[in-house]
């Protein structure tokens, strides 16, 4: 079974813990559709609870092994829970379209915001 998974810190692409989506296919980059917070502590937190921006990162379709290491990674479902949001995908050569996709939150909302929503961007 595959899964789509929007990974938004560490997994993606030139970050330490990437090399778990290495058998992976990358779809694209993508945003989600709702907004939420994100929050650093070295390592990026999103909370649910408030609309700060879209959250942006990129789209992976992962197999069931791959998708049990990135929930033992992100200790779900008791440090980070994953759950499935909407994210805009930009294809390359496909445009702009809307999928449902796994993304893990955080359930303590902790460390300092990120109003721009991308990682190591502001």
């Amino acid at each position: 079974m595959e899964h789509l998974v929007f990974v938004y810190g560490t997994l993606k692409k030139g970050f330490s813990n990437h090399r778990l989506l290495a058998s992976s296919e990358l779809l694209g980059v993508a945003q989600t559709v709702k907004m939420y917070a994100m929050f650093s502590t070295g390592v990026p937190i999103v909370v649910k609870d408030e609309a700060i921006s879209p959250i942006f990162g990129e789209l992976y379709r992962v197999d069931q092994v791959t998708l049990a290491y990135l929930d033992s990674l992100e200790g779900h479902p008791d440090w980070y829970r994953r759950e499935e949001v909407e994210v805009l995908l930009e294809a390359e050569g496909e445009g702009q379209h809307i999928e449902l996709a796994w993304i893990y939150f955080n359930l303590d909302k902790r460390g300092t915001l990120i109003p721009s929503g991308e990682y190591l961007k502001d």
